[in-house]
């Protein structure tokens, strides 16, 4: 019996993948390979959000302190204003500093009531942001609500010209009378105010007397400093006695005096 012979086309057949499912599969794969590709993006962005948030609390800790004025209690007297009579004396002297540098010495007065009547700031600049003088002195002054000064004069003082400064529109109680002096070398700022006096002519003198007065009694390592207030001294006149004040005040330069005690 003659064997069989394989059939010639069974010999060549090869079983053959239909091309649809081929791209099927093909799909499958690549969408599960972008949806790995995401899950581990995800995975990856909460890692890392998990880690900032554990810092989180350290970066806040080591963030310094707000960065604001001071009462510095321990600090030594740098200046004082001198007094014609001895039971007129300051009601307060205050010293601020400021983290970045600044410092202020600040005296003030009250009448028997301890109702303010004058002012006086020494500020030396350190690297703090310092704001505008006018709006910072219309603050001090307590007016009322009013928060504009305008031009009210100049008058001299051993540190030279001072800029004098009132309410907007004057006022309906007191009146008050603000001051500035702005110092370049050093930097330094003279300004406040003063309600003393019943008319203009006399709290000019008041201030300008208020200013011949003041005195430095250390500088510390600040030596232009000491020398503004050395070559200031060379200057300083008597507020004693009544003084013969300008006739022409708003703009006048004669040197005012106080009319009696400050």
């Amino acid at each position: 019996m003659r064997p069989a012979e394989a059939d010639p086309a069974a010999a060549h057949y090869r079983p053959k993948i239909h091309p649809l499912l081929t791209s099927a599969f093909d799909e499958v794969c690549g969408t599960a390979a972008r949806l790995l590709a995401y899950v581990m993006t995800l995975a990856l962005m909460a890692i890392g959000g998990l880690y900032l948030w554990q810092q989180l609390p350290d970066a806040t800790a080591e963030e310094p302190a707000e960065q604001t004025w001071n009462l510095a209690t321990r600090s030594a007297p740098a200046f004082v204003v001198s007094q014609l009579d001895p039971r007129d004396k300051t009601d307060t002297y205050e010293i601020f500093r400021h983290p970045q540098g600044g410092r202020k010495d600040v005296f003030r007065w009250a009448d028997a009531d301890k109702k303010p009547t004058a002012e006086l700031e020494i500020y030396r600049f350190g690297s703090e942001l310092a704001a505008p003088a006018t709006l910072d002195l219309a603050g001090r002054m307590e007016l009322s609500g009013r928060r504009e000064l305008e031009a009210a004069g100049i008058i001299d003082s051993k540190f030279g010209g001072v800029a004098l400064l009132r309410p907007v529109g004057g006022s309906a109680g007191r009146t008050c009378l603000g001051f500035l002096k702005q110092v370049r070398e050093p930097n330094v700022r003279l300004s406040g105010w003063t309600c003393q006096g019943a008319t203009v002519p006399a709290q000019r003198a008041a201030i300008g007397c208020m200013l011949n007065r003041l005195t430095l009694l250390a500088a510390g390592n600040d030596g232009k400093l000491a020398e503004l207030f050395a070559h200031a001294e060379l200057k300083r006149t008597d507020c004693a006695g009544t003084p013969a004040l300008s006739a022409d005040w708003v703009m006048g330069s004669e040197n005012p005096r106080l009319r009696g005690a400050l």
